[in-house]
């Protein structure tokens, strides 16, 4: 009796080798791995977001090029003294002009166009690169989620194993005489329990999974790369905490208070009246004669001298220029905020993979013998199992926050493009 309890016990240790096989048996992905970074370029290519991005790049390149054109000349058809009285009725006398119109603009005004126009391609340049980072973000924490699913139902069906394994041991014990049937009992709630627990850390796991391949546009028939999960850095003290400088969002605040100084030189350009030249030539139908027409129009800037508008762009221009501020600030706090939050996930997930699973495995594996040799009585068995459980959980729980941490850091400072490339 003493060696099929024995067995049965023993058996906790195998599960997963025994894992490796179900996966198989059920149809868990299994083939080529999926790795994080294919992951990110699949993403990136099919992302409704990267092609709004890259159409906004369309948009303000066209844009540049209709800040640089020239005002279009028009060209003007004037008929003097016809239809009229005495000598002037009919077309006898008609004065025939036809001219052309050439607008020349004056103060600046196509360069102050090209410069606005120039910082709006900077900046729809930036938000591609804002939103290309903000997909590998996206697709990192499904993908760190979707492995840690996975790790979860592991645990799972490990848990639900060892349950097995303590009813049938229970069992034995009962039918020997050795234990109250309340044991049996007490391990066959256990056992459902393990069993619901399955079935829903299975529901979770097909869920993200479903929501991973949803953002990246395909199925996922492989596995995912667990090592993506694992990587730690070395335990440390008083890291070194990284700054807004070149980041995406200041760089994006720049490009903001750029646009705002192309705009009030714009409106300081305004201010200046443009002159429009109108050579023409006029037939003099009485003689048959042409003459040259010269005209020059100058517009009065009486009713609307530009203040106005010079003092709004001003203050959209303070207005940038305070908020980059308070971007910078903003980026600052919070770079220090995911820098601690990676920093204190990593301790964790060290803690709890390292020394406290040990201990928990020492545990369970003591009051696995204890209770095969009559020592522990079953509660302690269930107890020690149920902390290993849970110290596995928390093991990956750890390792995801960090991992996701991680990832919202390296977001938060990644560097923006260099412009002009």
């Amino acid at each position: 009796m003493h060696r099929i309890i024995a067995a049965a016990l023993a058996a906790t240790p195998c599960v997963a080798v025994a894992q490796a096989q179900d996966n198989i048996a059920t149809g868990q992905p299994v083939g080529p791995a999926l790795t994080l970074d294919q992951a990110v370029t699949i993403a990136g290519g099919s992302a409704p977001a990267a092609n709004a991005a890259q159409a906004g790049i369309d948009a303000a390149q066209a844009a540049r090029t209709v800040a640089g054109l020239r005002p279009n000349p028009e060209i003007q058809s004037q008929v003097e003294n016809v239809v009229g009285s005495g000598p002037y009725g009919g077309v006898r006398q008609a004065e025939t002009t036809v001219g052309i119109n050439i607008p020349i603009e004056l103060g600046g005004k196509r360069s102050a166009r090209i410069a606005i126009a120039d910082a709006q391609f900077h900046r729809a340049a930036l938000v591609a690169a804002i939103t290309q980072a903000d997909i590998r973000l996206q697709v990192t924490t499904l993908y760190v989620d979707a492995i840690a699913a996975e790790r979860r139902l592991v645990t799972a069906r490990d848990q639900l194993r060892i349950a097995h394994d303590a009813l049938n041991a229970a069992r034995i014990r009962v039918q020997a005489g050795r234990a109250s049937p309340l044991e049996e009992q007490r391990a066959e709630v256990a056992k459902l329990n393990a069993e619901a627990e399955v079935q829903k850390t299975q529901r979770l796991a097909n869920a993200i999974r479903a929501n991973l391949e949803r953002r990246i546009g395909q199925p996922v028939a492989g596995a995912l790369d667990g090592a993506a999960l694992d990587h730690l850095p070395p335990a440390s003290f008083g890291p070194t905490m990284a700054t807004s400088a070149g980041t995406l969002a200041l760089a994006a605040a720049d490009a903001d208070l750029a646009m705002a100084d192309a705009g009030v030189r714009l409106a300081r350009s305004q201010r200046i009246p443009d002159v429009t030249v109108g050579p023409a030539v006029r037939r003099l139908s009485a003689t048959n004669d042409t003459a040259a027409v010269l005209s020059l129009s100058i517009p009065i800037p009486l009713f609307n001298a530009g203040q106005a508008a010079v003092a709004q762009a001003s203050a959209q221009r303070v207005r940038a220029e305070a908020q980059r501020r308070m971007t910078s600030l903003d980026v600052e706090q919070a770079i220090t905020d995911a820098q601690a939050e990676a920093d204190n996930a990593a301790t964790a997930a060290r803690n709890a993979g390292g020394p406290a699973l040990a201990a928990a495995q020492e545990a369970a594996r003591i009051a696995r013998i204890g209770y095969r040799e009559g020592k522990f009585g079953q509660l302690d068995l269930l107890d020690a199992e149920r902390t290993l459980s849970q110290t596995r959980l928390a093991a990956i729980d750890a390792l995801a926050s960090y991992q996701n941490a991680r990832a919202r850091l390296e977001r938060l400072i990644a560097p923006a493009p260099v412009q002009g490339n």
